[in-house]
């Protein structure tokens, strides 16, 4: 990997975005079924120890599910954008749009995500859409994406890039 790739979430990045609390609903409503009906349906007709493995197994998605949600990272540094995901070392990585390939970022405004805070996100790539960035949910988005266009803009401005 080039050392021009090979951002991370260093001195010089600035963190501008992660999930809100509404991106946690969807794991809240999982942990509700499973502890609040298969687990008791479990122990009533399967016994104590199909209980037990259902209380692991589902201990486990939920706490899974959380790190994942958590674990995105919405940064920019010299470089570029970039988002940082992952918990498992084979689902971890970086992935992202340098600033001399971005085209513009924008939001997603509507009812709940002006109620919520929550905006869905887009960073464009000028010359692909399949390296663009899209994100749901990113708590303060809007500013996280008035503040990536302002630093973009003031790199063009200042001729860092063209």
């Amino acid at each position: 990997m080039d050392d021009d790739n090979a951002s991370s979430t260093g001195a010089h990045a600035k963190v501008v975005g992660v999930k809100s609390w509404l991106a946690y609903l969807g794991n809240l409503l999982l942990a509700l079924i499973l502890f609040g009906a298969v687990l008791p349906l479990t122990f009533t007709f399967a016994g104590e120890i199909p209980a037990a493995v259902v209380l692991v197994i589902s201990a486990v998605i939920v706490l899974y599910q959380f790190l994942v949600i958590r674990s995105v990272q919405l940064y920019y540094d010299d470089v570029g954008v970039w988002v940082v995901s992952g918990v498992l070392p084979w689902n971890k990585g970086i992935t992202g749009v340098k600033w001399r390939d971005m085209d513009e970022a924008t939001f997603v405004q509507g009812f709940w995500s002006w109620i919520t805070r929550s905006y869905d996100i887009r960073i464009g790539h000028r010359f692909t859409k399949g390296s663009e960035i899209v994100l749901t949910n990113i708590a303060g988005g809007k500013t996280a994406i008035a503040t990536l266009n302002s630093h973009h803009q003031n790199l063009i401005r200042d001729r860092v890039i063209e």
